[in-house]
């Protein structure tokens, strides 16, 4: 089988306050973001490289975009999930699972960021 795109090509995080999720994000993680106005929707789009693996998504606020704890859970990679979480911790996130071994794939994490959303951590390490 050949595979001549990545099959996941943009995801959206919602957040209310776009503003608080996007200092939350940029603390935590270091992330850059353009904002792009939509109306009635605004975004802050992850700055991304596009020739690299991996999908662009944004932070997303619009009249009916709401935080979600069920669902599709949406992987931020990261160079290791123990000290990632704790810097969620401390940019105001919320710990939902800590480091957990996943065998020969790695390790991954779960949290909340200050929107409500649930999400997750990858990592090798």
């Amino acid at each position: 089988m050949s595979i001549e795109y990545n099959p996941v090509g943009w995801f959206e995080i919602p957040s209310p306050d776009l503003a608080k999720n996007q200092q939350f994000f940029q603390q935590a993680f270091g992330f850059e973001f353009e904002i792009l106005e939509m109306a009635p929707y605004t975004m802050a789009m992850f700055a991304a490289d596009h020739s690299k693996p991996g999908s662009a998504g944004a932070l997303v606020q619009g009249p009916d975009v709401e935080p979600a704890t069920v669902g599709v859970t949406i992987y931020f990679g990261c160079a290791e999930v123990g000290a990632q979480l704790e810097k969620i911790a401390a940019a105001g996130g919320t710990v939902l699972m800590e480091k957990m071994s996943i065998g020969e794939h790695g390790f991954i994490g779960m949290f909340l960021d200050v929107a409500g959303n649930k999400l997750g951590l990858h990592s090798m390490s």
